[in-house]
């Protein structure tokens, strides 16, 4: 509590506050309040430091383009000291400790505690907002002219709280309504200083990926810019362009709007496409590259070649043929390990639900298709469908090239797709349909059922999908729900790693 505290920790003290409950009102409502502005001023003017830093309209990168000297106190600022081991709070001297600095909650130690905002950066890392200062934070660095004493260690924490609220200011506070080219830009240069502070690259927490965790967050919240924005005016933009990330988000924008891309826009939007296209393959390739590839054929005999030679067994088999004269081993028979896999030819019909509410799920799936069809004796069809229904075999080896063609929106016509997916079993018991949909349907639900349940009953493996994402949030029809669980076929939904059990499931 304050009145434990000597006259000038107390004002300290009390100046954080001051900071820490700006932050959180600008957070929460961008209308200024004129109390909290006029002390934030005061507190940032005795420190010497500039008042741009209580400006959420100037960037970071203006700040330090003015006050260079500010570079190196933003730089590892919310990184845990090196006295936190792994999962060890960096305590700040004061008994507290929360997680690093964020717009998710806010809490508060006794009359005395600054509120501090928290979010989670990653397991076991903990970090207190009104810590005492680490590396830039504590390094005692002068005022932004770079003259001057280094601050007293009550001071160099309140200047630290200065900082890290002009960084989670202008991360955190969006806004609303439209969003321009010059916006997005200076969002994600600020997106980059608040990585840099955490100890990553520009771009490092973004580029994680996922829904979880604060990587997620800024993924979330660069996506949402994007979607207020002009966003053919970013791609006509080399430079915007290339420094966006790719996400779910971003890919739908760029598969709506792609009809209406042209030039350099158009391929700016592909390259970004490609980007994540390869992205996710790669992980799913690893996951389909773990599962099993099949079991050994006895009945094929081994090939004779040096790689297969079972040495073991051929010393064994042949120790008879000792000299104890000669010292030596004579063989007289090799003995070769069997290797041929029994690999059954199978056919892999994958049918996706091109509406917009299944993008994710479609854009995964796509992906997926394209590595099974890489393996060998798996014959895969694809076919997406809305209100119509496409045949996307012959491009299936390409996700990119398939996702080009596909058009999202529209309704839900499952008999449409059934039509064009039933002529393609040829022998049930060696095929497997896989069905993404949430499964709304147009007054069509019955007979897609009836479809449904006569596949299933003719020997096919008939998996329906509601959702295969990293989040694993999923509305399905729970008319078509209970009747797929009644059939003993359950709908899947969650990680798209559930999905890839199934298949290699029945592929091995």
């Amino acid at each position: 509590m304050t009145d434990s505290l000597a006259p000038a920790d107390r004002a300290d003290a009390n100046r954080r506050q001051v900071l820490y409950w700006r932050l959180l009102a600008r957070l929460f409502d961008p209308d200024e309040q004129p109390a909290l502005e006029s002390a934030s001023m005061a507190v940032v003017d005795d420190l010497g430091l500039p008042a741009a830093l209580l400006d959420p309209t100037v960037s970071v990168d203006t700040v330090v383009q003015r006050f260079p000297a500010l570079a190196a106190e933003l730089r590892g600022l919310l990184e845990p000291g090196p006295e936190a081991g792994a999962g060890q709070p960096v305590d700040g001297g004061h008994g507290a400790s929360a997680g690093p600095p964020g717009p998710a909650a806010a809490t508060g130690t006794g009359s005395d505690a600054a509120p501090s905002v928290t979010a989670d950066t990653g397991p076991g890392a903990t970090v207190d907002a009104d810590a005492s200062a680490t590396a830039g934070g504590a390094s005692g660095a002068a005022g932004p002219d770079g003259a001057g004493a280094a601050p007293a260690p009550g001071a160099a924490e309140v200047r630290r709280a200065a900082l890290v609220s002009k960084l989670l200011l202008n991360v955190f506070a969006t806004g609303h309504g439209a969003v321009d080219a010059g916006q997005l830009a200076r969002w994600q240069s600020d997106a980059g200083w608040f990585e840099q502070a955490l100890g990553l690259e520009p771009g490092g927490l973004r580029r994680q990926g996922g829904t979880d965790g604060l990587g997620g967050v800024l993924a979330g919240l660069e996506g949402d810019l994007v979607r207020r924005m002009h966003l053919r005016e970013v791609l006509a933009d080399p430079t915007l362009a290339s420094r966006l990330t790719p996400s779910m988000s971003l890919i739908e924008q760029l598969l709506r709007d792609k009809a209406n891309l042209s030039g350099v826009a158009l391929a700016n939007a592909k390259a970004l496409i490609r980007r994540f296209v390869d992205e996710v393959a790669e992980v799913l390739r690893t996951q389909v590259a773990q599962a099993s590839v099949g079991v050994v054929d006895r009945s094929v005999p081994p090939k004779r070649v040096y790689r297969n030679l079972d040495l073991d067994r051929t010393i064994w088999q042949n120790l008879t043929n000792w000299s104890p004269e000669d010292q030596r081993l004579y063989v007289d028979r090799l003995y070769y390990r069997q290797t041929a896999r029994r690999v059954t030819p199978a056919r892999l019909i994958v049918v996706v639900d091109q509406s917009g509410s299944m993008v994710d799920s479609m854009v995964n799936c796509t992906i997926l298709a394209s590595i099974f069809a890489g393996l060998p004796k798996v014959d895969v069809h694809l076919i997406a469908y809305d209100t119509r229904a496409l045949d996307l075999t012959p491009w299936v080896h390409d996700p990119f090239e398939v996702l080009l063609r596909t058009n999202l929106g529209g309704g839900n016509d499952g008999p449409v797709a059934m039509a064009l997916a039933r002529p393609k079993i040829v022998e049930p018991r060696n095929t497997v349909m896989v069905w993404i949909s949430d499964f709304y349907e147009f007054d069509r639900s019955q007979p897609l059922f009836d479809g449904i349940e006569a596949v299933h009953r003719s020997g096919v493996r008939f998996i329906p999908v509601g959702s295969v994402n990293s989040s694993g949030h999923q509305s399905v029809n729970p008319w078509f729900r209970q009747r797929f669980k009644d059939l003993g076929t359950p709908v899947i939904s969650g990680h798209i790693r559930k999905l890839v059990f199934e298949l290699k499931s029945f592929l091995t």
